[in-house]
């Protein structure tokens, strides 16, 4: 029993589960959004299905594909992390190689067939978010201004798995440069390496100003009845909310560096609410319009991130070291 409950603890470090509610939380927003609003060209699949299909399946094709990149992360860091971290279930000897691989096959099967609810082109951008993050893992995040941006971009990215034809690219464009600052600032914070120069600092903002300005353009081609990226059919107003909720997110990451203060430690807090907030900002553009039933769906989303979060990382010394077996 011991033996199974350590396992199963190692399991859940590797694949880092407490914060795939993020991905789940970009996918359920889509999803409610274009169901919330007519006016968004959302795909058969999503038209045709029942919102309790819909949403376990994006929630299974969410946390699988998050799993996957924690996963392969794992495996390739395995020797880095000796020395690191050497906590990690496979540098500790929890896990070992093979069974890894294991998880990393097994997961991106389950992702490719939560995504497939939502047709063949949902299959295929999932298909293309898995090469990405291999790119990622295996090359990007050692070039920090083309890491910082790919992070972004495969966020953002998952917001298209659901409808491909997306409308409102606003939500897209927070989505992914949340991700880019928040990856930006904890490499900082954490003090890691390579150190981010100042060409490479400007190097992001480059590449993360071409982003938005190819988003934006998308959003005007598509929005034939407005002059822009805005749809005619959504309020200036509902820009307020998810503001407030960046400027929120500005306060609670400098209170956490202001309290830990700087090191690894304050960059993974930070990580961890910055990966948990993207559901708040669903929260709030669904709110915003109207669309209050897809709102409480998301901020409960948001209260089973937080708690679970919680939760799950007390539970993992209670499974790998059970009050029972403790001397």
């Amino acid at each position: 029993m011991r033996a199974t409950l350590g396992r199963l603890a190692s399991v859940l470090r590797l694949t880092r589960v407490t914060s795939a509610v993020a991905i789940v939380g970009n996918l359920w927003f889509v999803v409610l959004w274009t169901r919330a609003h007519p006016e968004e060209p959302g795909t058969p699949e999503i038209a045709e299905r029942s919102l309790w299909l819909l949403l376990p399946a994006a929630a299974f094709a969410g946390v699988s594909l998050f799993a996957y990149a924690a996963a392969l992360n794992d495996i390739l860091d395995r020797k880095r992390d000796r020395s690191i971290q050497p906590g990690r279930p496979i540098a500790a000897g929890q896990i070992q190689v093979e069974q890894a691989a294991t998880v990393v096959a097994v997961t991106l099967i389950a992702a490719v067939l939560g995504s497939s609810a939502f047709g063949t082109t949902a299959v295929v951008l999932t298909l293309t978010l898995a090469a990405a993050v291999l790119f990622f893992n295996a090359i990007a995040r050692f070039i920090p201004a083309i890491g910082f941006l790919t992070l972004g971009l495969i966020y953002a990215g998952h917001m298209l798995v659901p409808n491909y034809q997306l409308v409102f690219v606003v939500p897209l464009l927070l989505v992914m440069s949340h991700a880019l600052a928040v990856a930006a600032a904890t490499h900082l914070i954490a003090r890691k390496v390579p150190r981010v120069t100042r060409r490479a600092a400007l190097a992001a903002v480059a590449g993360w100003a071409v982003w938005i300005a190819l988003l934006l353009s998308l959003g005007t081609l598509r929005n034939h009845a407005s002059a822009g990226a805005w749809p005619d059919w959504i309020g200036v107003n509902a820009a307020i909310l998810p503001g407030v909720c960046v400027l929120a997110f500005v306060l609670v990451a400098l209170w956490k560096h202001r309290q830990i203060g700087g090191g690894p430690r304050a960059a993974e807090k930070i990580q961890r609410y910055g990966s948990l907030w993207l559901t708040l900002y669903g929260a709030a553009w669904l709110l915003s319009t109207g669309a209050k039933s897809g709102a409480a769906i998301m901020a409960g989303l948001a209260l089973v991130g937080f708690v679970g979060m919680t939760t799950l990382r007390e539970l993992y010394g209670l499974l790998e070291e059970p009050i029972g077996y403790r001397r």
